[in-house]
This record gives C-alpha cells, sequence and structure tokens, in this order.
C-alpha cells in the first residue's frame, strides 16, 4: 500500500509516489487513494469556508456577483 497519494491533472486519477508526475501536474500528497480522488469536494469545501470566514472577519454582507 501506498504512503502517499497524489492527483494527476493530466491523466484524471489518482497515482501513487511512485507514478507521480512533475509537480506542476500533480495534486497532493494526500493519504489515501479516496482522499486524491476527492480533491475537488475537499477544495470546494474548504474555500467555502474560507469565504465565511473572510465575511465574518469583514463584518459585512459578501460582494454582489
Amino acid at each position: 500500500m501506498a504512503d502517499q497519494w497524489w492527483w494527476d491533472l493530466t491523466n484524471g486519477r489518482a497515482v501513487t509516489s511512485e507514478e507521480r508526475p512533475r509537480d506542476i501536474e500533480a495534486l497532493g500528497p494526500y493519504p489515501t487513494r479516496q482522499a486524491a480522488e476527492d480533491w475537488q469536494s475537499t477544495s470546494k469545501a474548504r474555500n467555502e469556508a474560507w469565504d465565511a470566514e473572510d465575511e465574518r472577519w469583514e463584518g459585512g454582507d459578501p460582494p454582489e456577483a
């Protein structure tokens, strides 16, 4: 079992450290294959939490879209 997993942006799949492409073509490391495959939902949730914290910090409503 691999210790670290990466998301291969070029091929759109989770890979082990042995298969990992160049840094610019990979996201990670992740602790499990599933975590690497879930990178988009993890990133989205993190960004939403940061946006909510920014709004709380600034004390205002979010900007109009």
